[in-house]
Protein backbone atom coordinates (compact mmCIF):
# COMPACT_ATOMS: atom_id res chain seq x y z
CA UNK A 1 0.00 0.00 0.00
CA UNK A 2 1.75 3.14 -0.69
CA UNK A 3 2.58 6.03 1.84
CA UNK A 4 -0.13 8.58 2.85
CA UNK A 5 2.69 10.82 3.88
CA UNK A 6 3.34 14.17 2.07
CA UNK A 7 6.52 14.55 -0.05
CA UNK A 8 6.40 18.41 0.69
CA UNK A 9 6.29 20.12 4.08
CA UNK A 10 3.13 23.11 3.35
CA UNK A 11 1.74 25.31 5.12
CA UNK A 12 -0.88 25.39 7.81
CA UNK A 13 -3.74 28.08 7.83
CA UNK A 14 -2.54 31.46 8.58
CA UNK A 15 -3.29 32.32 12.28
CA UNK A 16 -5.97 34.19 11.93
CA UNK A 17 -8.13 31.22 10.48
CA UNK A 18 -8.39 30.55 14.48
CA UNK A 19 -9.35 33.75 15.60
CA UNK A 20 -11.04 36.36 13.82
CA UNK A 21 -14.33 36.81 14.04
CA UNK A 22 -14.91 37.60 10.18
CA UNK A 23 -13.19 34.04 9.37
CA UNK A 24 -15.34 32.77 12.11
CA UNK A 25 -18.62 33.63 10.27
CA UNK A 26 -17.66 32.72 6.88
CA UNK A 27 -17.23 29.12 8.80
CA UNK A 28 -20.50 29.22 9.97
CA UNK A 29 -22.04 30.37 6.71
CA UNK A 30 -20.37 27.79 4.52
CA UNK A 31 -20.04 24.86 6.30
CA UNK A 32 -21.84 24.57 10.11
CA UNK A 33 -24.78 25.57 7.64
CA UNK A 34 -24.12 24.01 4.56
CA UNK A 35 -22.81 20.40 5.92
CA UNK A 36 -24.21 17.71 7.94
CA UNK A 37 -24.02 18.12 11.33
CA UNK A 38 -24.92 15.52 14.11
CA UNK A 39 -27.54 16.62 16.29
CA UNK A 40 -27.47 13.83 18.71
CA UNK A 41 -29.06 10.18 19.07
CA UNK A 42 -32.69 8.93 18.43
CA UNK A 43 -32.84 7.34 21.73
CA UNK A 44 -32.30 10.43 23.39
CA UNK A 45 -34.71 12.45 22.01
CA UNK A 46 -37.91 11.08 23.88
CA UNK A 47 -41.35 10.95 22.21
CA UNK A 48 -43.49 13.75 21.72
CA UNK A 49 -40.97 15.98 22.84
CA UNK A 50 -39.07 19.40 21.63
CA UNK A 51 -35.16 19.45 21.64
CA UNK A 52 -33.07 22.41 21.02
CA UNK A 53 -29.89 22.60 19.01
CA UNK A 54 -27.23 25.43 18.05
CA UNK A 55 -26.09 24.96 14.29
CA UNK A 56 -23.91 27.07 12.76
CA UNK A 57 -25.20 30.18 14.91
CA UNK A 58 -29.07 29.57 14.32
CA UNK A 59 -31.68 28.14 16.73
CA UNK A 60 -33.38 25.01 15.77
CA UNK A 61 -35.91 22.26 17.24
CA UNK A 62 -36.08 18.95 16.95
CA UNK A 63 -39.64 17.69 17.40
CA UNK A 64 -39.77 13.79 18.09
CA UNK A 65 -43.94 13.80 17.27
CA UNK A 66 -44.57 10.24 15.72
CA UNK A 67 -41.73 11.61 13.06
CA UNK A 68 -38.85 13.47 13.49
CA UNK A 69 -38.60 17.08 12.46
CA UNK A 70 -36.65 19.98 12.30
CA UNK A 71 -37.13 23.55 12.00
CA UNK A 72 -35.56 27.07 12.50
CA UNK A 73 -36.96 28.26 16.32
CA UNK A 74 -39.03 31.19 14.90
CA UNK A 75 -42.48 32.34 14.56
CA UNK A 76 -43.50 33.17 11.21
CA UNK A 77 -45.80 36.05 12.81
CA UNK A 78 -42.72 38.20 13.92
CA UNK A 79 -39.86 36.06 14.50
CA UNK A 80 -40.34 35.68 18.01
CA UNK A 81 -38.75 32.29 19.70
CA UNK A 82 -41.01 29.32 19.80
CA UNK A 83 -39.57 27.41 22.77
CA UNK A 84 -36.89 28.45 24.66
CA UNK A 85 -36.58 25.22 26.80
CA UNK A 86 -36.79 21.47 25.83
CA UNK A 87 -39.29 19.63 26.55
CA UNK A 88 -42.41 17.68 26.59
CA UNK A 89 -44.42 18.69 23.11
CA UNK A 90 -48.42 17.87 22.45
CA UNK A 91 -49.50 17.64 18.47
CA UNK A 92 -48.92 21.26 18.67
CA UNK A 93 -46.04 24.31 18.71
CA UNK A 94 -47.75 27.20 19.93
CA UNK A 95 -45.84 31.04 19.81
CA UNK A 96 -45.78 32.22 23.34
CA UNK A 97 -45.99 35.13 22.32
CA UNK A 98 -49.13 35.46 20.19
CA UNK A 99 -50.22 31.93 20.85
CA UNK A 100 -49.81 31.26 16.84
CA UNK A 101 -49.93 27.31 16.28
CA UNK A 102 -48.55 24.77 14.02
CA UNK A 103 -48.59 21.20 13.58
CA UNK A 104 -45.46 19.55 14.84
CA UNK A 105 -45.45 16.52 12.29
CA UNK A 106 -45.13 19.01 9.17
CA UNK A 107 -45.16 22.72 10.62
CA UNK A 108 -48.29 23.64 9.02
CA UNK A 109 -50.09 26.59 10.35
CA UNK A 110 -52.85 25.78 12.00
CA UNK A 111 -53.98 28.97 14.04
CA UNK A 112 -53.45 32.65 14.01
CA UNK A 113 -55.29 32.68 17.79
CA UNK A 114 -56.74 36.10 18.67
CA UNK A 115 -55.29 37.05 14.58
CA UNK A 116 -57.56 37.88 12.05
CA UNK A 117 -56.15 37.69 8.72
CA UNK A 118 -57.46 39.01 5.65
CA UNK A 119 -58.19 37.62 2.23
CA UNK A 120 -55.06 38.12 0.79
CA UNK A 121 -53.49 35.43 3.87
CA UNK A 122 -52.57 32.02 2.63
CA UNK A 123 -51.76 30.02 5.65
CA UNK A 124 -49.96 27.23 3.29
CA UNK A 125 -47.52 30.00 3.06
CA UNK A 126 -46.89 30.70 7.07
CA UNK A 127 -45.68 27.55 7.84
CA UNK A 128 -42.93 26.66 9.81
CA UNK A 129 -39.03 27.01 8.55
CA UNK A 130 -38.32 23.54 7.98
CA UNK A 131 -34.81 22.23 8.58
CA UNK A 132 -32.89 19.25 6.92
CA UNK A 133 -33.04 15.61 9.03
CA UNK A 134 -32.13 12.19 8.67
CA UNK A 135 -30.91 9.51 10.92
CA UNK A 136 -28.17 7.16 9.98
CA UNK A 137 -27.63 4.23 12.37
CA UNK A 138 -29.91 5.93 15.55
CA UNK A 139 -27.47 9.69 15.03
CA UNK A 140 -29.43 12.20 14.25
CA UNK A 141 -27.84 14.60 11.28
CA UNK A 142 -29.68 17.99 10.34
CA UNK A 143 -28.53 20.58 7.36
CA UNK A 144 -29.73 24.13 7.26
CA UNK A 145 -28.98 24.23 3.15
CA UNK A 146 -31.40 24.22 0.73
CA UNK A 147 -29.99 21.25 -1.08
CA UNK A 148 -28.08 19.44 0.82
CA UNK A 149 -25.99 16.04 -0.75
CA UNK A 150 -27.92 12.88 1.04
CA UNK A 151 -25.51 11.99 3.91
CA UNK A 152 -25.96 8.31 2.67
CA UNK A 153 -23.53 9.50 -0.17
CA UNK A 154 -20.14 9.66 2.17
CA UNK A 155 -18.29 6.58 1.34
CA UNK A 156 -17.11 6.52 5.13
CA UNK A 157 -19.95 5.73 6.88
CA UNK A 158 -19.81 1.82 5.70
CA UNK A 159 -16.97 1.20 7.66
CA UNK A 160 -19.26 0.37 10.60
CA UNK A 161 -21.76 -1.72 8.92
CA UNK A 162 -20.68 -4.70 11.04
CA UNK A 163 -21.43 -3.03 14.22
CA UNK A 164 -25.33 -2.56 15.43
CA UNK A 165 -25.03 1.11 16.22
CA UNK A 166 -28.66 2.21 15.61
CA UNK A 167 -29.44 -0.70 18.02
CA UNK A 168 -27.32 1.12 21.10
CA UNK A 169 -27.76 2.98 23.82
CA UNK A 170 -26.01 5.75 25.54
CA UNK A 171 -24.65 4.69 28.54
CA UNK A 172 -22.44 7.44 29.65
CA UNK A 173 -21.65 11.14 28.32
CA UNK A 174 -18.75 13.58 28.75
CA UNK A 175 -19.17 17.09 28.16
CA UNK A 176 -16.14 20.04 28.70
CA UNK A 177 -16.32 23.75 27.01
CA UNK A 178 -13.14 23.99 25.43
CA UNK A 179 -10.81 27.25 25.06
CA UNK A 180 -10.01 26.69 21.46
CA UNK A 181 -11.15 26.78 17.78
CA UNK A 182 -12.67 23.97 16.84
CA UNK A 183 -10.35 23.24 14.03
CA UNK A 184 -7.82 22.95 16.33
CA UNK A 185 -9.16 19.73 17.67
CA UNK A 186 -9.60 18.39 14.54
CA UNK A 187 -5.84 18.97 13.32
CA UNK A 188 -5.17 17.67 17.16
CA UNK A 189 -7.52 14.32 16.10
CA UNK A 190 -5.63 14.08 12.43
CA UNK A 191 -2.27 13.53 13.76
CA UNK A 192 -0.34 11.42 16.50
CA UNK A 193 3.45 13.21 16.08
CA UNK A 194 1.94 14.57 19.79
CA UNK A 195 0.67 11.08 21.14
CA UNK A 196 4.41 10.27 22.25
CA UNK A 197 4.40 13.31 24.56
CA UNK A 198 0.64 13.52 25.38
CA UNK A 199 -0.94 9.97 25.38
CA UNK A 200 1.27 7.74 27.48
CA UNK A 201 -0.99 5.46 28.16
CA UNK A 202 -3.04 5.56 25.02
CA UNK A 203 0.32 4.88 23.53
CA UNK A 204 1.12 1.77 25.70
CA UNK A 205 -2.27 0.45 24.64
CA UNK A 206 -1.65 1.27 20.49
CA UNK A 207 2.33 0.76 20.66
CA UNK A 208 2.36 2.69 17.05
CA UNK A 209 1.26 5.21 18.48
CA UNK A 210 4.51 5.61 20.55
CA UNK A 211 6.17 6.59 16.93
CA UNK A 212 4.45 9.51 15.96
CA UNK A 213 2.38 7.54 13.75
CA UNK A 214 -1.38 6.34 13.22
CA UNK A 215 -0.90 3.54 11.36
CA UNK A 216 2.14 0.87 10.64
CA UNK A 217 1.65 2.23 6.87
CA UNK A 218 3.28 5.23 8.06
CA UNK A 219 6.62 4.07 8.58
CA UNK A 220 8.92 1.07 8.07
CA UNK A 221 10.08 0.92 11.58
CA UNK A 222 7.39 -1.14 12.93
CA UNK A 223 5.95 -4.47 12.04
CA UNK A 224 2.56 -4.84 10.44
CA UNK A 225 0.28 -6.34 12.81
CA UNK A 226 -3.21 -6.06 15.34
CA UNK A 227 -2.80 -2.52 16.31
CA UNK A 228 -3.41 -3.05 20.33
CA UNK A 229 -1.18 -4.42 22.80
CA UNK A 230 -0.71 -8.31 23.39
CA UNK A 231 -3.78 -9.20 25.77
CA UNK A 232 -6.10 -6.08 25.02
CA UNK A 233 -9.13 -6.42 23.14
CA UNK A 234 -10.67 -2.46 23.77
CA UNK A 235 -10.16 0.26 24.91
CA UNK A 236 -10.83 0.22 28.38
CA UNK A 237 -8.57 0.52 31.24
CA UNK A 238 -7.11 -3.07 31.54
CA UNK A 239 -7.78 -3.46 27.79
CA UNK A 240 -10.66 -6.24 28.61
CA UNK A 241 -13.96 -5.75 26.22
CA UNK A 242 -16.19 -4.32 29.05
CA UNK A 243 -19.40 -7.11 27.64
CA UNK A 244 -19.82 -9.24 24.83
CA UNK A 245 -18.09 -8.56 21.52
CA UNK A 246 -20.31 -7.67 18.77
CA UNK A 247 -21.24 -10.57 16.68
CA UNK A 248 -21.27 -9.63 13.77
CA UNK A 249 -17.75 -8.97 13.43
CA UNK A 250 -15.20 -10.50 11.33
CA UNK A 251 -11.84 -11.81 12.61
CA UNK A 252 -9.72 -8.53 10.76
CA UNK A 253 -12.70 -6.30 12.68
CA UNK A 254 -11.61 -7.61 15.90
CA UNK A 255 -7.95 -7.52 15.40
CA UNK A 256 -7.92 -3.96 14.59
CA UNK A 257 -9.50 -2.74 18.00
CA UNK A 258 -10.86 0.32 16.94
CA UNK A 259 -12.37 1.68 13.91
CA UNK A 260 -12.77 5.23 12.87
CA UNK A 261 -15.38 6.86 11.09
CA UNK A 262 -15.33 10.84 10.39
CA UNK A 263 -17.76 13.10 9.67
CA UNK A 264 -17.10 16.50 9.58
CA UNK A 265 -17.69 18.91 10.36
CA UNK A 266 -19.03 17.58 14.17
CA UNK A 267 -18.44 14.47 15.03
CA UNK A 268 -16.46 11.10 14.80
CA UNK A 269 -17.23 7.38 15.54
CA UNK A 270 -15.06 4.86 17.37
CA UNK A 271 -16.09 1.77 16.79
CA UNK A 272 -14.63 -1.13 19.16
CA UNK A 273 -15.16 -4.43 19.70
CA UNK A 274 -17.63 -4.02 22.82
CA UNK A 275 -18.35 -0.06 22.46
CA UNK A 276 -19.25 2.65 20.19
CA UNK A 277 -17.71 5.90 21.36
CA UNK A 278 -19.18 9.28 19.57
CA UNK A 279 -17.11 12.70 19.92
CA UNK A 280 -19.22 16.02 18.48
CA UNK A 281 -18.23 19.49 18.47
CA UNK A 282 -20.19 22.59 18.70
CA UNK A 283 -18.69 26.03 17.88
CA UNK A 284 -19.32 28.71 20.23
CA UNK A 285 -17.00 31.34 19.08
CA UNK A 286 -14.12 32.01 17.50
CA UNK A 287 -12.23 30.57 20.18
CA UNK A 288 -14.89 28.44 22.07
CA UNK A 289 -15.88 24.74 21.35
CA UNK A 290 -18.40 22.77 23.17
CA UNK A 291 -17.41 18.92 22.91
CA UNK A 292 -19.63 16.21 23.99
CA UNK A 293 -18.37 12.52 23.83
CA UNK A 294 -20.99 9.64 24.41
CA UNK A 295 -20.23 6.10 25.32
CA UNK A 296 -22.84 3.71 23.37
CA UNK A 297 -23.50 0.22 24.52
CA UNK A 298 -25.47 -2.98 23.84
CA UNK A 299 -28.72 -3.68 25.45
CA UNK A 300 -27.04 -7.15 26.81
CA UNK A 301 -23.84 -5.05 28.10
CA UNK A 302 -25.71 -2.49 30.03
CA UNK A 303 -27.93 -5.17 32.16
CA UNK A 304 -24.63 -6.48 33.46
CA UNK A 305 -24.88 -7.32 37.11
CA UNK A 306 -22.70 -4.28 38.41
CA UNK A 307 -22.02 -3.12 35.24
CA UNK A 308 -20.27 0.68 35.32
CA UNK A 309 -20.39 2.78 32.15
CA UNK A 310 -17.86 5.59 34.17
CA UNK A 311 -15.32 2.77 34.60
CA UNK A 312 -15.84 2.01 31.27
CA UNK A 313 -15.49 5.47 29.53
CA UNK A 314 -12.72 6.47 31.83
CA UNK A 315 -9.94 5.25 29.06
CA UNK A 316 -11.14 7.23 26.58
CA UNK A 317 -12.08 10.14 28.96
CA UNK A 318 -8.36 10.08 29.95
CA UNK A 319 -7.55 10.61 26.02
CA UNK A 320 -10.03 13.10 25.39
CA UNK A 321 -9.31 15.49 28.60
CA UNK A 322 -5.52 14.90 27.45
CA UNK A 323 -6.42 16.23 24.08
CA UNK A 324 -8.00 19.24 25.37
CA UNK A 325 -5.70 20.40 27.35
CA UNK A 326 -3.49 20.46 24.60
CA UNK A 327 -5.65 22.10 22.21
CA UNK A 328 -6.10 24.75 24.77
CA UNK A 329 -2.18 25.21 24.96
CA UNK A 330 -1.93 25.31 20.92
CA UNK A 331 -5.01 28.20 20.92
CA UNK A 332 -2.91 30.24 23.58
CA UNK A 333 0.19 29.92 21.59
CA UNK A 334 -1.61 31.07 18.07
CA UNK A 335 -2.35 34.37 19.57
CA UNK A 336 1.40 35.51 19.93
CA UNK A 337 1.61 38.56 17.42
CA UNK A 338 4.55 36.54 15.70
CA UNK A 339 2.84 33.25 14.79
CA UNK A 340 1.29 33.82 11.30
CA UNK A 341 1.17 30.22 9.72
CA UNK A 342 2.78 27.10 10.74
CA UNK A 343 4.04 24.38 9.07
CA UNK A 344 3.57 20.82 8.11
CA UNK A 345 5.57 17.70 8.68
CA UNK A 346 4.75 14.98 5.96
CA UNK A 347 3.27 12.66 8.88
CA UNK A 348 0.50 15.53 8.70
CA UNK A 349 -1.56 14.84 5.78
CA UNK A 350 -4.52 14.14 7.36
CA UNK A 351 -4.25 17.75 8.62
CA UNK A 352 -3.29 19.18 5.41
CA UNK A 353 -6.28 17.50 3.99
CA UNK A 354 -8.69 18.80 6.49
CA UNK A 355 -7.52 22.07 5.92
CA UNK A 356 -8.27 21.54 2.03
CA UNK A 357 -11.44 20.69 2.75
CA UNK A 358 -11.87 23.64 5.18
CA UNK A 359 -10.90 26.16 2.37
CA UNK A 360 -12.51 24.52 -0.61
CA UNK A 361 -16.19 25.49 1.32
CA UNK A 362 -15.38 28.64 2.06
CA UNK A 363 -14.38 31.91 0.80
CA UNK A 364 -11.42 33.25 3.43
CA UNK A 365 -11.78 36.93 4.36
Amino acid sequence: MASPLLDHCPPSLPARAYLDADWYLAEQSGIWRREWVYAGRLTDLAPASITRRRIGGAEIILCNAGSLTAYHNTCRHRGAELCATDGPSGRLITCPYHAWAYAADDGRLVSTAHATPTADFRRADHGLHPVNVTVWNGCVFVNLSDDPVPLAADPGLDTLTAWPVADLSTGFRHSRDLACNWKVFWENYNECLHCPGIHPELCDMVPVYAQGVMSARETTGVPDGPPLKPGAQSWTMTGAACGPAFPGLTEAQRQAGHSFVTVYPSMFLVAHVDYVRCVSLTPTGPETTRLTAEWLFSRETLAQPGFDAARVAAFSTLVIQQDGDVCEMNQRGLRSPAHRRGTLMPQEFAVHAFHTWVLSRITAP
